[in-house]
């Protein structure tokens, strides 16, 4: 039996159209991100992205990576295998400006004893960020955690400050956008997959 060409050209079509979104990474706002990325030797799937909106101003698109797909912050804050999170800024802000508003997140979404048992930690973060004289458009900032190694802070690919140890302080981090406060309420579900 012979296939019509109009036939073939559909199979045709849709089998290139499959096959072209194998690998392909996955685009927020105008920002591509990479569906996988490694780790400390581990490779970690995008786990969920959105844009972080201030009033009307998109500031910046997040990419939460994870070793497996998790949909409940709990889980998330359990894990104990490497994970990245990663910021590519959608406008200009200076290096103290940012680190003023994770600061105000961490605030937001831990009390004042566990604060307690970082405190180091969110001055060494604080140094980081006071390193940074601009971020402009298209800039990036990547934290991830490393086991036996802890919280590694980069800035357009380059390592800011030294590792920060405890997991505790990572995933303050992480309660910026995934806590009971978050600072964008659209920015948690997205993160979670479920945007």
């Amino acid at each position: 039996m012979k296939t019509k060409p109009v036939t073939r050209w559909l199979t045709g079509l849709t089998l290139a159209l499959g096959l072209a979104g194998l690998g392909q990474a996955a685009e927020v706002a105008g920002v591509k991100l990479e569906d996988s990325v490694k780790v400390a030797g581990k490779e970690l799937k995008l786990n969920g992205a959105g844009v972080r909106t201030r009033i009307v101003v998109k500031v910046y698109v997040l990419a939460l990576y994870l070793s497996e797909k998790k949909d409940n912050p709990a889980a998330i804050f359990e894990s104990s295998g490497p994970r990245r999170f990663s910021l590519t800024m959608m406008r200009e802000v200076t290096g103290d400006e940012l680190g003023q508003a994770f600061l105000a997140g961490i605030t937001a979404n831990t009390d004042k004893a566990e604060r307690s048992k970082f405190v180091n930690q969110l001055a060494q973060f604080g140094d980081a960020f006071v390193s940074i004289p601009q971020a402009k458009k298209g800039d990036t900032v990547t934290v991830d955690w490393v086991p036996d190694t802890g919280t590694v802070m980069y800035f357009n690919g380059k390592q800011q400050g030294e590792p920060m140890k405890d997991i505790g302080f990572y995933n303050a981090l992480l309660k910026i956008w995934l806590g009971d406060k978050p600072v964008d309420s659209s920015l948690k579900p997205a993160l979670l997959g479920k945007g």
